[in-house]
């Protein structure tokens, strides 16, 4: 039998979800094995859990299945956050070049007491992401400036690429002009504001306990090396990061700010003689290859998904929660439940939300859940997994701008340090059983 559609979904199936098991049982287990999680590299994990789909569904042909597979790879989402990746490699690796690194930080240190480092750059990220309502556009621009200080404070990558992919997920999550938000509104039929008022009850304290425990952390963090007053020509370098940050602000699409930024990059490079064109050139290439594994692991992660949820996977997950709520507050941590596990499915805390809304409307509906809160929920929950994943957009924009600078990071090593997805959920499902008691239908 050929795959004539690959837009239809088999009814609900468990097997389809093996797959997902089979990732990671491979990849945690041996890495946690191992006791080392940079031995069992993630684009072979993929491989085997991609293999592993493409077995099941045996009334399939083979060939039709790859062809699933490849449409998934080639999804336009996919593709666009591999043209993100390569550009922010890029990037990255020309202002690394033209000294914006070694600057950004210099200065950094020269203003800003080192305990307070940590704090600043969640606090930063959290502000940008805000402003520009895109967490990934906002790791690409600060993922190199805190490598960068990671190796000046002696501190692990995960550290300081934690405390930015946790400062970008909250104003992915709060943002007006956010995808997600916007998705979170549109599904459960209510205003923007009302939703960004529900959800300030819930992002406020995680960040601010976020706040607080870099600062905690941050007493025992030391330069390992005397840093000195930073003069003009650290400014002048640091203008490249400035750019994209003023760019981004102006709401200029993620694309366009890095290809402007990384000409920017190029042309103050050649100016101020840290290379010439062809060393402008060489940084281009070393940047777009050092993306390499991010871009495999994206393409591969794509391809799974795809035919995961084709089998079934996905709408066996909706059908299994919903069966399971009872009463408001089963209604809303259904809704968290529902959401995330999506999220962990497509890797795309959008599309999670598009796919989980109308049900979380009828849940809301059915126990009186307010339009805000469940919209609230639908987006701090997707925000939360989606921070987490180590094939998401955001850990791998993480790693990727660190590897752009020369530093082998894991995604586990991130996720190790992240600070406010963790306590995101944890505020949010103490006000889920903290919350009013169940009560009957309602019309909203």
């Amino acid at each position: 039998m050929d795959i004539t559609d690959f837009s239809h979904t088999r009814a609900p199936h468990a097997r389809a979800l093996i797959p997902f098991g089979v990732f990671l049982i491979f990849y945690l287990g041996l890495s946690i094995w191992s006791n080392d999680f940079y031995k069992v590299p993630m684009p072979v994990a993929f491989l085997v859990a991609s293999a592993t789909a493409l077995l099941l569904n045996r009334r399939a042909s083979l060939k039709s299945k790859i062809e699933l597979f490849a449409h998934g790879m080639g999804d336009a989402d996919i593709m666009t956050m591999c043209l993100i990746f390569i550009l922010a490699g890029a990037f990255a690796s020309t202002a690394r070049a033209m000294g914006a690194v070694d600057s950004s930080v210099q200065l950094a240190l020269a203003v800003i007491p080192p305990n307070l480092l940590l704090a600043g750059l969640f606090v930063v990220a959290c502000f940008i992401s805000l402003a520009v309502g895109t967490s990934v556009g906002t790791i690409a621009a600060l993922g190199s400036i805190g490598a960068g200080l990671s190796e000046t404070l002696a501190v692990p990558p995960g550290f300081c690429l934690g405390a930015i992919v946790g400062g970008a997920m909250f104003g992915d999550n709060l943002s007006m002009i956010s995808d997600t938000t916007i998705a979170a509104t549109r599904t459960q039929g209510v205003e923007m504001h009302r939703k960004f008022q529900a959800n300030l009850k819930i992002a406020i304290p995680a960040a601010a306990a976020t706040v607080l425990l870099y600062l905690l952390l941050s007493p025992a963090v030391h330069p390992d090396r005397a840093v000195g007053s930073a003069g003009w020509g650290a400014f002048f370098a640091m203008l490249p990061y400035i750019s994209v940050l003023v760019l981004a602000l102006c709401g200029l699409n993620v694309m366009a700010v890095l290809i402007l930024g990384t000409a920017f990059a190029g042309v103050i490079g050649m100016a101020n003689g840290s290379f010439d064109l062809w060393g402008f050139l060489g940084a281009l290439g070393s940047g777009t290859l050092s993306m390499s594994e991010t871009l495999i692991v994206a393409l591969l992660a794509g391809g799974l998904l795809k035919v995961i949820r084709y089998n079934g996977g996905i709408a066996y997950l909706l059908k299994t929660i919903e069966t399971h709520i009872r009463g408001r507050r089963g209604g809303e941590f259904g809704i968290f439940l529902l959401v995330g596990v999506v999220n962990c499915f497509t890797a795309n805390n959008t599309v999670a939300i598009v796919i989980t809304g109308p049900i979380a409307r009828d849940i809301s509906k059915r126990y009186g859940i307010p339009a805000a809160r469940s919209a609230s929920i639908l987006d701090s929950a997707s925000c939360i997994v989606q921070g987490m994943l180590p094939y998401g957009a955001q850990i791998l924009t993480a790693i990727g701008a660190a590897g752009a600078t020369g530093l082998a990071v894991s995604p586990l090593e991130v996720i190790r340090y992240l600070g406010y997805p963790y306590l995101l959920g944890v505020f949010l499902l103490v006000s889920v059983f903290l919350g009013r008691p169940a009560r009957s239908r309602s019309v909203r």
